[in-house]
C-alpha cells in the first residue's frame, strides 16, 4: 500500500469497509497495531492514526489489554460516508492537475518543434528556393471538410503542410488525413509563389 499524508484515512476506511461488509464482526477482536502495521505495510504510528480515526467516531474502541474492538456497525457506515467523498474528491482532483500538467507539457514540446522547423526554414531561407507561408482557412474555402488526400493538394500546388494552428493549438505533421477547418491556419512549405498557388486553389476555384 502506498504510504502518504491521507494513508492513515485510507487504513482506517478500509477497516471501516470490513466492519460493514462483516468481514469483522462485534464479536471479533481487530488484530493490534503491530499486526495491522505489518499488513498495510505502514508504521505503527500510521495504525495509531486510523484507530484514533475510528474512535473519534465510536467505530471501535481501544483499550489496553483488551485489544481493539467493534463498537459500532452503525457508526463504521457514518464513518464510511464522511470520508468516502472526501477521499474520492481528492483523488479525483490530484487526476485531473496531473492530467492537466501533462497536457501542458505537451503542448509546450509542441510548439517548441514547431518552432524548431521555423527556425531552420528561415536558417536556410537564403539558399534554399522553398518559402514557409501561412494560409488561413476561411469560409470561401472550396474544400471545406475534405483531407489533404482527397484533393491532391500536393499535386496541385507543389506545397507541403507541416502544421497548422487550431484554436490556439500548434498541431505539427498532421499528416495526410488533416481535414481543412474554417478558422484553421495552415503553414505550408514551398517554392516562390506557393501563396498564390495554395490561395487561389483553396479559395478561389
Amino acid at each position: 500500500m502506498k504510504t502518504g499524508v491521507a494513508q492513515y484515512r485510507k487504513i482506517a476506511l478500509d477497516i471501516a469497509n470490513k466492519i460493514v461488509k462483516g468481514d469483522i464482526s462485534p464479536r471479533d477482536k481487530i488484530s493490534g497495531r503491530s499486526t495491522l502495521a505489518g499488513i498495510y505495510n505502514v508504521s505503527p504510528e500510521t495504525i495509531r492514526r486510523a484507530i484514533a480515526l475510528l474512535e473519534e467516531m465510536e467505530v471501535v474502541i481501544s483499550n489496553v489489554g483488551s485489544g481493539i474492538q467493534v463498537r459500532s456497525i452503525s457508526n463504521a457506515e457514518k464513518f464510511i460516508q464522511k470520508y468516502k467523498n472526501n477521499e474520492y474528491i481528492n483523488s479525483t482532483r490530484d487526476d485531473i492537475v496531473s492530467i492537466l500538467k501533462k497536457k501542458k507539457e505537451l503542448d509546450l514540446e509542441l510548439e517548441e518543434n514547431f518552432q524548431k522547423i521555423i527556425d531552420f526554414i528561415e536558417r536556410f531561407n537564403n539558399i534554399s528556393p522553398f518559402v514557409l507561408i501561412e494560409v488561413s482557412i476561411l469560409e470561401t474555402c472550396v474544400y471545406m471538410g475534405k483531407n489533404i488526400n482527397e484533393i491532391r493538394f500536393w499535386q496541385n500546388t507543389g506545397a507541403t503542410i507541416l502544421g497548422y494552428k487550431r484554436a490556439g493549438n500548434i498541431i505539427v505533421s498532421p499528416g495526410p488525413k488533416y481535414i481543412f477547418t474554417q478558422g484553421d491556419v495552415i503553414v505550408v512549405i514551398g517554392n516562390t509563389d506557393v501563396y498564390i498557388k495554395v490561395w487561389k486553389f483553396l479559395h478561389e476555384q
